[in-house]
């Protein structure tokens, strides 16, 4: 039996990870030890293979499709979950799945999830690293620029996004307004 018909077989004739229905083809996982290979979508194909073009909510299907038993889709949902990490969401799925320690070393031998020694890093007024979606308390009185009001100490706020080109700034919501907010005023909490 081919490759392709064993893969349509394994897979029902949905794509392995996100379970759409059209446009499948085989796809070999990188850095396999024996080839290995899974059934997928081309949408999934293009954003793996082209990480500018990432849709980071078609990504939720990981969601479903890491708990699968096929090593190879599970080596590809560690993948792009470490991809978009900084997210805040796929942290959560990554802390849950396990995978044993030969298919760990599979997925990390592409290198996704290795620290970029020049990417930006948003750290607090502690030196803690900062991460899309974790929670900060201000740490001082500051005046919202056009606000018309004072974000007052010890407001939190929720959900943070980070300001990709600039490590001293952070995005949130205060009083139901989006700010933009300096690092070194707020600290995160646990």
């Amino acid at each position: 039996m081919s490759i392709e018909k064993e893969l349509i077989a394994r897979s029902g004739e949905v794509c392995e990870l996100c379970g759409a229905s059209d446009d499948l083809s085989v796809y070999e996982v990188p850095s396999s030890p024996a080839n290995e290979s899974i059934y997928i979508c081309a949408n999934c194909e293009g954003q793996i293979e082209n990480p500018d073009k990432v849709d980071i909510n078609h990504w939720r299907c990981l969601n479903d499709s890491m708990w699968s038993t096929i090593p190879a889709v599970q080596v590809m949902a560690w993948r792009m979950l470490n991809r978009l990490k900084a997210e805040g969401w796929p942290q959560d799925l990554l802390d849950m799945l396990y995978l044993e320690e030969d298919v760990l070393t599979w997925a990390k031998a592409a290198g996704d999830g290795e620290e970029d020694e020049d990417a930006v890093k948003h750290i607090d007024s502690n030196g803690v690293r900062l991460q899309a979606g974790d929670t900060v308390v201000l740490i001082k009185d500051l005046n919202v620029k056009g606000g018309g009001f004072t974000a007052k100490r010890g407001t939190a706020v929720r959900g943070i996004s980070l300001v990709h080109d600039n490590p001293e700034q952070i995005e949130g919501r205060v009083s139901g307004q989006q700010v933009v907010l300096l690092t070194q005023y707020v600290k995160k909490t646990n």
